[in-house]
C-alpha cells in the first residue's frame, strides 16, 4: 500500500513538471534566472574591471567587439579598437572617436585588479580583458561620468538587486506565515488586535513609509549593514498582505475533520499549525513567494533610484538608473538605461515562472486536461 502511494506522488510531481516544461515562457524564465544568478555569483570574475575603479575615459560609449579588421581581414580572436580623444569642431567639446590604427585582442583569463573570489581567497584573474596599457578599454556597456565601467557595475549591482528579493521574501514570508496562521487559528481578541494592526500598516502610503524607515539607517553604516537594513525595511512592509491571506486559509482549514481529529488526539496548537495547516497551504506560499520577488526587486530599485536605498560605493541596478534621471542625460548617454533592461528581464522572468508554478499547483489543472 505504501508503494502505491509513493508511485502516485511521483506521478503528481511528473505532472507538475510537465506543466512547467510545457510553458515556453516559464522555461525561458528559469533559464534566464539561472544565468543571471550565476553572473551575480561570479560577478567580480566576469567583470573586466573593478566596479569602483575610475578610468580616464569619461562617458565613453559602449565599445563594440570586432572580428573583421580595417582591411577586411577576419580575426579568429575578437578585438576592440583603440580610443582617442578629439575636440568637436562645432561644440568644442572633447569627444571619443575610434582609432582603427590600434587593435587590442580580447584575451580570456587575464590578470587585472585583485578581488576576493566568492569571499574565499584573493585573486586577480578575470574572465576576459585587454592589455592594461592599451589606449582604450573594453567597455561593453560604456562608462559613467567618473569613467567607471558600466558593465562591471551592472553585473556587481545584480548581487544586491537579485538577492534583496530572495532575502526580503524569506523574512517577510516568515513573519506573514507565523502571524497569519496564529491569528487565524487562535482567533478571538488576538485575531482582532492583529488584524487592526495590519490595517494600520496597510493604510500608510508606501513612499513616505519608505522615507521614514530609511532615515533610521545611519549614513555612517558600512555597505553591508546598509544592504541588510534595506532588506529589513522591505521585509517589514511586505508581510501584511500575505498574513491576511494565510489567516483566511487557516480559518477555512481549521474547520476540517482532520484538524478536529488532531485536537482530540491531544496535539498542541503549534504542532497542529506546523504539521497539518501549513503543509496544506505550502503550494500557495511557494507560488506567491515567486510572484512577490519582482515586487521586492522593484521596491529596492525605486528606493535606490530615489536615494533612499543603497549608497555608493555599493551599487545596485536602481542606483545605476539614477544616472539616467533626466531627459538630457538619456539623450546624451542612452547606455545609462541598460541597468533598467536588467530589471525588466529579471522581473518578467520571475513573473513567467510564478504563473507557470500557479498552473502546476492548480489541483483542477489535471482534471481539465
Amino acid at each position: 500500500m505504501k508503494k502505491k502511494d509513493n508511485s502516485k506522488e511521483v506521478t503528481d510531481f511528473q505532472r507538475m513538471l510537465k506543466v512547467l516544461l510545457k510553458n515556453p515562457f516559464s522555461v525561458a524564465g528559469m533559464i534566464i534566472l539561472v544565468i543571471m544568478y550565476l553572473m551575480t555569483l561570479f560577478a567580480q570574475f566576469i567583470s573586466p574591471y573593478n566596479f569602483t575603479d575610475m578610468h580616464k575615459y569619461l562617458y565613453l560609449p559602449p565599445t563594440p567587439i570586432h572580428w573583421i579588421g580595417p582591411n577586411g581581414n577576419f580575426h579568429i580572436i575578437p578585438f576592440v579598437y583603440g580610443v582617442k580623444e578629439e575636440r568637436n569642431p562645432i561644440t568644442y567639446a572633447m569627444e571619443f572617436t575610434v582609432d582603427k590604427s590600434e587593435i587590442y585582442p580580447i584575451h580570456f583569463f587575464v590578470r587585472g585588479e585583485s578581488y576576493e573570489f566568492l569571499g574565499l581567497f584573493k585573486t586577480n584573474v578575470h574572465l576576459f580583458g585587454i592589455n592594461p596599457n592599451a589606449h582604450g578599454m573594453i567597455a561593453l556597456f560604456g562608462t559613467d561620468r567618473y569613467g567607471r565601467d558600466l558593465f562591471s557595475r551592472t553585473i556587481v549591482g545584480g548581487q544586491v538587486s537579485m538577492t534583496v528579493g530572495l532575502l526580503g521574501i524569506a523574512i517577510s514570508f516568515a513573519i506573514g506565515i507565523i502571524i497569519g496562521s496564529l491569528s487565524g487559528y487562535i482567533g478571538g481578541t488576538f485575531d482582532l488586535i492583529i488584524q487592526r494592526f495590519i490595517e494600520i500598516l496597510m493604510s500608510f502610503p508606501t513612499l513616505p513609509l519608505w522615507l521614514a524607515l530609511s532615515m533610521i539607517i545611519p549614513p555612517s553604516w558600512p555597505s553591508t549593514w546598509v544592504y541588510f537594513g534595506i532588506v529589513t525595511v522591505l521585509s517589514l512592509l511586505g508581510w501584511t498582505g500575505l498574513a491576511r491571506v494565510i489567516r483566511g486559509m487557516t480559518l477555512s482549514i481549521k474547520e476540517k475533520d482532520f484538524i478536529s481529529a488532531a485536537k482530540l488526539s491531544g496535539q498542541t496548537r503549534l504542532k497542529i499549525i506546523i504539521h497539518h495547516i501549513l503543509p496544506n497551504i505550502m503550494s500557495y506560499i511557494i507560488v506567491v513567494a515567486t510572484l512577490s520577488v519582482p515586487g521586492m526587486i522593484l521596491a529596492e530599485s525605486a528606493m535606490s533610484f530615489l536615494g533612499l536605498g543603497i549608497k555608493p560605493p555599493m551599487t545596485s541596478w536602481g542606483l545605476l538608473l539614477s544616472d539616467a534621471e533626466s531627459l538630457e542625460s538619456i539623450e546624451l548617454h542612452p547606455w545609462f538605461l541598460i541597468p533598467g533592461l536588467f530589471i525588466i528581464i529579471a522581473v518578467l522572468s520571475f513573473v513567467f515562472v510564478g504563473d507557470a508554478l500557479r498552473d502546476a499547483f492548480d489541483p483542477y489543472q489535471y482534471e481539465r486536461k
